[in-house]
């Protein structure tokens, strides 16, 4: 005869027996926090990686090779994947796309870019973000042709002469201007674009071609030092450098535009409080990369990117934001 009594107590145990044998309810992962509170993306125009990073003896960049890499993550798989042009490289950066844009100014990108985004989400002002440039035709970064509630967003511009349509100016110029920016304004992201490798190389002028990769290691060091001995940047801040696209092979340097390895390949330099100070990657990234790593450090959402972050160049645990 079945005891009524008993029954429940049996079904109980028999429920908690099941239960214990089930894998626990996983957790759900923790956004990762990062001391840096700051990214700033220098852009060196049009440099070859045979030219740089891929000469053995960094004859044309000295500091960065022997004194800032060990301070930071070099990335020595590092390629441009669409089209290598000056506008289409700068709007995969930003944007986290690819785009077929018009190479000349007169096209602007079809996505918001990580100044609109960071812009939109965390509210702050114009001019917390900035995009300050040689070439002009680079204003366009600021805006885009897109409908999404972010392109209201739009940050600070400094570019070429007095903007779009007013011409280039010197490198050292845009150095000198985006240290006053940042001392000013105290932006929380920044592109800076340095042009004279590349218009040198264009004026098929192969001495003054290496000159401006010479002084772009000379500009990118001091720059850092800079941010180091500012009281608001230092220790973090996250500078990321790195090309727009190369050019092509062999002594067809003065142009660039194709899929040639000369044109694709280019390289990363990350420096910050966050990085695996003097380490190299091994994972092949792209441009549409800067952007997503960008978003991650910064704490903000990239819709519909192409690219993913760079965890691997950052330390497993890192110090939590104040």
């Amino acid at each position: 005869m079945i005891n009524f009594i008993v029954l429940p107590f049996l079904f109980l145990c028999t429920h908690l027996f099941s239960s214990s044998l089930q894998p626990p309810a996983s957790i759900p992962e923790q956004p990762r926090k990062y001391a840096t509170k700051n990214v700033v993306i220098l852009v060196i125009d049009g440099v070859r990686y045979s030219d740089s990073w891929g000469d053995p003896t960094f004859s044309n960049i000295p500091r960065m090779a022997k004194h800032l890499a060990a301070k930071g993550v070099f990335h020595p798989q590092f390629y441009n994947k669409g089209v290598t042009l000056t506008n289409p490289g700068h709007v995969a950066l930003t944007t986290g796309h690819h785009q077929m844009i018009e190479n000349d100014g007169s096209e602007l990108p079809g996505q918001p870019s990580i100044f609109h985004y960071y812009r939109q989400h965390t509210g702050a002002p114009a001019k917390a973000a900035w995009v300050i440039t040689s070439k002009d035709k680079l204003e366009i970064l600021a805006r885009t042709n897109s409908t999404s509630p972010a392109a209201a967003f739009a940050p600070s511009v400094n570019c070429g002469i007095k903007g779009l349509g007013t011409g280039y100016r010197d490198d050292t110029t845009t150095i000198r201007i985006s240290k006053q920016v940042l001392a000013r304004h105290k932006p929380k992201l920044v592109l800076i674009n340095l042009r004279e490798p590349d218009s040198e190389a264009h004026a098929g002028n192969w001495n003054g071609y290496i000159k401006a990769i010479r002084q772009s290691d000379r500009l990118v060091y001091d720059f850092w030092n800079w941010l180091q001995k500012n009281p608001h940047y230092k220790n973090t801040t996250t500078l990321l450098v790195t090309n727009d696209h190369g050019r092509h092979e062999g002594n067809r340097f003065e142009n660039h535009g194709d899929k040639c390895e000369g044109c694709r390949h280019i390289s990363l330099l990350a420096l910050g409080p966050d990085v695996k100070a003097g380490t190299r990657a091994t994972r092949e990234r792209s441009q549409v990369d800067v952007a997503a790593t960008t978003a991650e450090l910064l704490g903000f959402k990239l819709p519909n990117q192409e690219g993913e972050p760079m965890l691997e160049l950052f330390k497993t645990t890192s110090t939590a934001r104040k």
